[in-house]
């Protein structure tokens, strides 16, 4: 990959810093924002923003943009409280709307101007294979499919600017969040691996992959498209 110049949403652990490494190490550059640093070391810049304040993450990317040429977009992160309909609290289903969804509408306003400037960009946002049904998962479930609607209408709005838009929607992977809201050997964690036709966890690196095939060159003529990276569990 070409030194590009990437910013990834929710890159402190799991997915995001998976994709950090993956395009860092490829001879990329990388700024990473999350609500918390990673534990180890980071390759490239980071930005502490908590994404659910709509004032902090404005502020935050006015000034990423003015220090740095932001030619990707990858929004990552995500929030996920499990819950029931029944369970689910207003405050709950506003904060996993606003980190899941309304922070990659802010964060692809902040970029846009340079990428249409050159005339290229790449936006990959990621989903969920919650999308197509998943028990507690109401608010997270809901925004990740708003973003699967947000790639579509951006991949429109944005091609004749040279700018792609892509939906990643991996399925159960191996990352913290996962397992706190299933820890490994409960009975939804065996329930969910039964129903993975491959029969196991995806890893953070092999979303990574398919991430940065959406950012490269070779990936210039796909727009508007969602890749399940998910074991089969989106088809089995």
């Amino acid at each position: 990959m070409k030194p590009y110049v990437s910013l990834i949403t929710g890159a402190s652990r799991g997915i995001g810093l998976a994709i950090a490494r993956r395009l860092a190490g490829n001879g990329g550059t990388v700024i990473g924002v999350a609500r918390r640093r990673p534990d180890g070391e980071f390759p490239g810049a980071f930005f502490e923003i908590d994404l659910s304040n709509r004032e902090e993450t404005d502020q935050a990317l006015r000034d990423i943009v003015d220090a740095h040429p932001v030619d990707h977009l990858v929004n990552n992160a995500g929030y996920l409280i499990a819950s029931t309909i029944d369970e689910t609290t207003p405050t709950d289903f506003d904060t996993e709307v606003a980190v899941n969804l309304r922070a990659a509408v802010q964060c692809a306003q902040a970029c846009l101007p340079r990428m249409k400037a050159r005339g290229r960009g790449r936006i990959v946002n990621i989903a969920s294979r919650a999308t197509l049904g998943r028990i507690k998962r109401t608010a997270y479930a809901a925004a990740k499919t708003g973003v699967i609607g947000l790639t579509k209408t951006w991949a429109l709005e944005l091609a004749a600017s040279g700018i792609t838009v892509n939906t990643v929607a991996p399925g159960p992977v191996a990352t913290e969040m996962f397992q706190t809201n299933m820890p490994p050997g409960s009975a939804e964690y065996e329930t969910v691996i039964a129903g993975i036709p491959m029969k196991r966890m995806g890893t953070p690196e092999e979303v990574a992959a398919a991430v940065e095939f959406f950012l490269s060159d070779d990936a210039g003529f796909i727009t508007g498209q969602t890749l399940y990276v998910c074991g089969g569990g989106s088809v089995g």
